[in-house]
């Protein structure tokens, strides 16, 4: 029977990573639950475009994680 290799390296930057994209998930949820730090009565053209931005960046992520669009298999 063969060995297996020693992955501990490798799973610990797994971990670290996951731990780093996790964080930025909470910030991104708290910030949402806020609405971004707007009140309605200040919203513009200009936080629809900067959410519009936030949104093709996620989806770029999002279609990556579960191939889709152009990741699509």
């Amino acid at each position: 029977m063969r060995e297996r290799p020693d992955n501990s390296q490798p799973l610990d930057a797994f971990i670290a990573r996951k731990a780093e994209i996790d964080t930025m998930l909470d910030r991104l949820k708290t910030l949402s639950d806020d609405h971004f730090d707007t009140s309605p009565e200040e919203v513009n053209w200009g936080h629809v475009g900067t959410l519009s931005h936030y949104a093709e960046l996620l989806k770029r992520i999002t279609d990556a994680a579960f191939h889709e669009g152009e990741h699509a298999l």
